[in-house]
């Protein structure tokens, strides 16, 4: 097999990086915009030079609390996940391991939920959620976000979980092992991988989900999107604040989704593709 030359991989790690500072620069530009005054920030041309300024965080913190948003977003995210991880992962074990005529099926139609427009469920949701006094509470949050991202978790457990050989289940079958203890010491340390890159997958979602946040909170339960929201004005949008407010929004879960990048690349390609 003939390899390719040097001339061939410079070229194709030069445009590797050529594209990654292209999805990155949007990123830049708002960290940068942060810094600058109003005047600065919606210049024409952009101005490349500028004395940096905290005005911009310093009121940011001011007329919004950022710590308690952070922390509505932390407790979301994690409800959700360890919510939606136990159902989904009984729901896969038993797609992968006991299949039926209609499994396929079912997937399938799990999976096309997520074609529904948000909007189209929007009346019946609040209306059920005023109801049952769920508007504006991290318990709401939770099991909105658990209802959106459950298809796409029991999706990939299940490529996971089929993905562990069944041989090694019946192996230990026959040594007498129970179904907890199979569980606990076969599957989970074999799908590890797959379930942590699940968990993550699930955190970044529910972090960045804006459109129910906004219309099922107001201030008790509002997370980090409704905190960016809160700086678009009547008058306009104020674009240094508003990139001060989305960086301190997003820098969680950029540091979070830097420092296991390889983690979750590793658990995606591990079942997802093949």
């Amino acid at each position: 097999m003939l390899q390719p030359s040097a001339t061939y991989r410079n070229l194709i790690t030069v445009s590797a990086w050529l594209i990654a500072l292209l999805i990155f620069f949007p990123i830049l530009w708002m960290f940068l915009a942060g810094f600058k005054t109003e005047i600065d920030a919606i210049a024409s041309p952009p101005a490349l030079l500028f004395a940096p300024t905290w005005e911009n965080y310093i009121e940011v913190q001011s007329r919004a609390n950022y710590l308690q948003s952070a922390l509505n977003s932390i407790i979301i995210s994690l409800g959700s996940t360890a919510l939606a991880l136990a159902i989904a992962a009984p729901a896969a074990y038993a797609f992968a391991f006991h299949p039926t005529k209609q499994t396929r099926n079912t997937l399938l139609w799990m999976l096309s939920t997520k074609m529904l427009p948000s909007v189209g469920v929007l009346v019946p949701v609040y209306l059920i959620f005023r109801d049952l006094g769920l508007l504006d509470t991290h318990i709401g949050l939770i099991l909105i976000n658990t209802l959106i991202n459950l298809p796409i978790l029991v999706w990939l457990l299940f490529s996971f979980f089929r993905d562990v050989p069944y041989e090694i289940l019946e192996a230990g079958r026959i040594d007498g092992v129970s179904f907890v203890e199979e569980l606990r010491h076969i599957l989970i340390p074999l799908a590890m991988p797959g379930i942590a890159s699940c968990a993550l997958l699930s955190i970044i979602l529910c972090w960045n989900e804006a459109f129910w946040s906004l219309n099922l909170t107001t201030s008790d339960a509002a997370p980090l999107t409704a905190f960016i929201a809160s700086f678009s004005a009547p008058e306009g949008l104020f674009w240094a604040k508003l990139s001060a407010a989305s960086t301190l929004a997003i820098a969680p879960i950029l540091v979070i989704g830097w420092m296991s990048q390889r983690q979750l690349v590793q658990g995606l390609t591990f079942g997802a593709v093949k």
